[in-house]
């Protein structure tokens, strides 16, 4: 199978899908892979590495969308790559689906055959080509809310952990998962004082075990979170809602009558964000302020460390990668149930149930379709 590598054209995307481990695998199997120039250099690897290792390194990424059955990114296709796309190939990559109506009906439009890391499902039901990028975030959430705090960035000039006898930031942490539970390790680490909203009793208590009572765990609807918000100095929301837009659980209403100056960090912004008032950010202008509440809402952190999180996608992704070329991508997803959940577009048909409720579109199963 001829594997393909575009670089990233994201703004500010320096993350590149495959490293050269990965493509001495599918080589030693008898695939081709081609590599876009410079696609590794934000992750520190060189295209001489990606040669070494048995890549054809291409001047561009017009020959790989033209020629690859497999084309594999980290982000989401943007209008000119969805414009190469075509029947009768395959692009593994994260898509995001549900709030982002253009890029769906490009797919659909397109015939390609379109498998999102972020429905993909083991075993025991979990979404492991999400997990790594999760951990990468939610460590990085308290980090960047540190830094937004502080009084020449927009913030409350407070220091996160405080000192001595003047009280730590209050950090209010939306979610129980991946996310949340890694943003909790960090800030605990940092000295904040922690309160995580979650929806069961069970997940409290989870919490409270997970952290040794360190993090203050609420079970909280609606109303709760509202109050929560007006305490805390940070809110990092960290709510997922697997194939589907993220619930919004902080109002307009309750952005206005939080601490001004305060920091929201939306980690959810890639399903439309947690708040009311989140749209997306870059890196390169990574704020703004609503309401004196200051909204980071950057839709791709994890590509602010490229080389770390280029490194721990590759080693989730990589068992996927070569069950794709070795088996050939409709074997491949029959025979695994898991990455048959990945299947978000196929043939012209939307075969995500939780993205077609979301937009409305007609839903086929993707047992029917293979």
């Amino acid at each position: 199978m001829l594997v393909g590598v575009p670089a990233e054209i994201k703004p500010e995307e320096y993350r590149v899908a495959i490293v050269p481990a990965t493509v001495r695998e599918l080589v030693a199997r008898g695939h081709r892979v081609e590599v876009e120039t410079r696609a590794g250099i934000g992750a520190g690897i060189s295209d001489r590495e990606y040669a070494e290792a048995g890549a054809i390194v291409v001047a561009d990424a017009g020959p790989i969308f033209e020629r690859a059955e497999l084309i594999v990114k980290v982000k989401e296709p943007l209008a000119q790559e969805r414009r190469r796309l075509r029947r009768g190939q395959a692009i593994f990559t994260y898509l995001h689906l549900a709030p982002d109506r253009a890029q769906l009906d490009d797919l659909l439009q397109s015939g390609v055959t379109a498998i999102a890391y972020e429905t993909v499902t083991d075993a025991a039901g979990k979404l492991p080509l999400l997990a790594p990028m999760s951990k990468v975030a939610g460590r990085m959430a308290p980090q960047v809310a540190a830094n937004f705090l502080q009084y020449f960035h927009g913030g409350r000039g407070m220091l996160l952990g405080g000192i001595d006898d003047v009280p730590a930031a209050n950090v209010l942490i939306l979610g129980g998962g991946t996310v949340a539970t890694n943003a909790a390790g960090i800030a605990l680490g940092m000295g904040a004082e922690v309160s995580m909203a979650v929806r069961s009793p069970a997940a409290a208590e989870r919490i409270v075990q997970r952290f040794d009572g360190r993090a203050r765990a609420i079970v909280a609807d609606e109303k709760m979170i509202g109050e929560l918000c007006r305490s805390a100095d940070v809110v990092i929301g960290a709510v997922l809602a697997p194939g589907t837009a993220a619930p919004k659980l902080i109002s307009r209403s309750t952005i206005a009558a939080m601490k001004r100056d305060a920091v929201l960090v939306d980690v959810s912004i890639d399903q439309g964000g947690c708040a009311e008032t989140s749209r997306p950010t870059t890196h390169g202008q990574p704020i703004y302020v609503v309401d004196g509440v200051v909204h980071y809402c950057v839709a791709n952190m994890p590509g602010a460390v490229p080389r770390t999180s280029t490194f721990a996608l590759n080693d989730a992704t990589r068992p996927y990668v070569l069950a794709l070329a070795e088996k050939g991508i409709a074997r491949a997803l029959r025979e695994d149930a898991g990455l048959r959940n990945g299947l978000n577009v196929h043939d012209g048909k939307l075969t995500c149930r939780p993205v077609a409720e979301e937009t409305g579109l007609p839903y086929m199963s993707p047992d029917d379709l293979l």
